[in-house]
């Protein structure tokens, strides 16, 4: 028979360790949970973050939601209450993290980042959200992935400031309240219509990003060149914004690319000569299409005539994953009018096929003779 620990009367029993929060004396402990990712503060040093607005008057484009933007942290800030729930949706590079740490600098509050897969159990949200002090932001990435039973405690969270769980089993269970500070929770996702309605309903402002003009791209080239001390002059900026697919941090990653050349190949000065050599010799043409879209246009137009077909029928021809070309590829082709939807599956337009050099194979049909 096993031998028991007794523990001695003037001895406290042992006890379990809480993360240590500021609450009422109402509030009850929450167990932490290590889902955390490091504040972005500390690695605001790094090249990438260097690159991020920091400031309403430093972002570029997207002027409707800036402006919507800083009316709602005008308000908060002068009622001293936290800013209304915020959801960014739309293609990923377009700048729905940047706005999240400019919504926290802006309100002058801490930011904590995570994302909706490293929210597995329950107790994750709970540790996640008990942690929160009054304004602070919480920024949750791909917040479409995060589990419903993780999703759950959020609505009253979000709706109340509250988190109910129970603890014990059986005749011992009992629910237990614990109280939040006010906080604002951001999501970004680029499946917006993957959220559930309860969870996408608690969003006081909902916001679509939608792709950058070729002009506001090259200011934030511009911009991101003055950064890294890149000499530029307009027709470089312009040259690398109209093959940037529309996305600001596709127009930063080619900025580099095109910096290494011109230090290389050149005497370091961008020029609109220079940065045609470069991104040609990075695969990326005139429209900003890279490998992976020609791949995908070729095939479209080449093997399947054109079109329709289905996606999972293309993906398996350039043997990528559909996923991948759903998310990745497809939404610039649409939104330049290479290819369209249909209910029969994906077609390239003439467009597209003229852009993909294969003869169209649709003949405009015979001419109907005039009765007059």
């Amino acid at each position: 028979m096993a031998r028991q620990k007794v523990v001695g009367e003037g001895a406290e029993p042992p006890k379990k360790k809480f993360t240590r929060a500021k609450r009422d004396a109402t509030s009850e402990p929450v167990e932490s949970a290590p889902v955390l990712d490091p504040s972005p503060d500390t690695v605001e040093d790094a090249p990438l973050n260097a690159l991020r607005p920091t400031s309403f008057d430093d972002y570029v484009g997207q002027r409707e939601v800036l402006d919507s933007l800083k009316i709602a942290v005008q308000a908060a800030r002068s009622r001293d209450e936290a800013v209304d729930h915020v959801l960014f949706n739309g293609p990923p590079g377009l700048g729905k993290t940047t706005l999240a740490h400019i919504i926290s600098k802006e309100f002058g509050s801490k930011l904590t980042q995570t994302s909706g897969p490293t929210l597995e159990r329950p107790l994750d949200m709970v540790g996640l959200l008990s942690n929160l002090e009054k304004g602070e932001v919480l920024f949750i990435d791909e917040i479409h992935r995060i589990p419903r039973a993780v999703e759950e405690y959020m609505y009253s969270a979000m709706e109340d400031f509250k988190v109910d769980f129970v603890t014990g089993k059986g005749t011992y269970s009992r629910t237990l309240t614990y109280r939040l500070a006010q906080f604002t929770l951001v999501g970004a996702t680029t499946r917006a219509g993957m959220l559930s309605g309860p969870l996408r309903d608690r969003f006081g402002l909902t916001y679509h990003l939608d792709f950058y003009s070729p002009e506001e791209l090259s200011q934030v080239v511009t911009r991101s060149a003055g950064i890294l001390g890149v000499q530029i002059n307009q027709e470089g900026s312009d040259e690398i914004a109209r093959r940037s697919r529309g996305t600001p941090r596709i127009a930063n990653r080619l900025l580099r690319r095109v910096r290494d050349y011109a230090q290389v190949n050149a005497d370091g000065m961008i020029t609109g000569k220079i940065a045609t050599h470069a991104l040609t010799s990075e695969g990326v043409d005139e429209m900003g299409l890279d490998r992976l879209d020609r791949l995908y246009l070729t095939t479209l137009a080449d093997q399947y005539s054109g079109g329709p077909a289905g996606l999972n029928a293309i993906a398996a021809t350039v043997n990528e994953d559909a996923q991948t070309l759903e998310d990745v590829v497809e939404p610039f082709l649409l939104k330049i009018g290479l290819i369209v939807r249909t209910p029969a599956g994906r077609k390239a337009t003439q467009a597209g096929m003229d852009h993909s050099g294969v003869p169209s194979l649709i003949s405009p049909g015979p001419q109907q003779a005039s009765l007059l």
